[in-house]
């Protein structure tokens, strides 16, 4: 066996064991049947065009090589893995990472968009965490907002000459944050009224998940730095292709 697949066998591993050791707990995402269903609808529309721009995105930059493509699956895997070790927040919603740092520095946050919608069904699906009808919302919270925002963070790290170790981390570290800052804007957008106005609602969610959401956050940056040394490490070829400027 090449030390290549080697490295893969030993991923996998850890992936596996990481999955199997996720306890399951009865808090999600956004919850079934927490949001309006015009809401569902709405961020559905909004998340469909960044879906389709992902599938371009993935397919041209895996095009002929399955190297590639396992490194793909497993930025999928560190998603569906962080994101799924959740701590209950309050009623119809929860704190977790969010993965999608390593995939978004790896692969540019349109895959994401795709990797992102992937986990969130399974874990609808497999672990009752999050919802199909609130599918849209979630997927446009933790696979559109958190990597684009944590994209451009990490672009505008490296134009300012910034240690990759640290680009990294404020990229996983910013896309876990936003990610939670447009969860509680959902949330507050589909639960305002006229005794509670939207900044109120919105400053209720958000202080709710800051206390717990912020040192997850720190986590998740080091634990992805952690990772991506490690990717880089044994998959440079893959990375130069990726990115040959990287």
């Amino acid at each position: 066996m090449k030390q290549s697949q080697k490295n893969t066998v030993k991923a996998s591993v850890i992936v596996a064991i990481a999955v199997l050791c996720t306890t399951p707990v009865s808090a999600m995402h956004i919850a079934e049947g927490f949001l309006p269903p015009m809401w569902c609808a709405a961020w559905g529309v909004l998340f469909l065009p960044f879906l389709v721009w992902g599938i371009f995105s993935i397919k041209n930059k895996c095009a002929g090589n399955s190297k590639i493509k396992m490194l793909l699956a497993m930025s999928g895997a560190y998603c569906f893995v962080l994101s799924a070790l959740k701590m209950p927040s309050f009623t119809g919603s929860s704190s977790h990472p969010t993965g999608v740092g390593l995939g978004t520095v790896l692969f540019g946050p349109a895959a994401m968009a795709v990797l992102g919608l992937i986990v969130l069904i399974f874990q609808a699906l497999l672990l009752a965490h999050g919802g199909i009808t609130t599918l849209g919302a979630n997927a446009f919270s933790m696979a559109v907002a958190g990597p684009f925002v944590g994209w451009g963070v990490y672009w505008a790290a490296k134009k300012c000459k910034a240690p990759a170790w640290l680009s990294v981390f404020l990229a996983a570290f910013t896309a876990d944050l936003f990610t939670y800052m447009v969860t509680a804007t959902q949330l507050a957008l589909a639960h305002h009224g006229a005794e509670v106005t939207f900044l109120q609602s919105w400053g209720k969610f958000m202080g709710i998940f800051a206390i717990t959401q912020l040192p997850l956050a720190i986590a998740e940056g080091i634990l992805t730095v952690l990772v991506y040394r490690m990717v880089s490490s044994l998959c440079a070829e893959e990375l130069r292709i990726l990115n040959p400027a990287r």
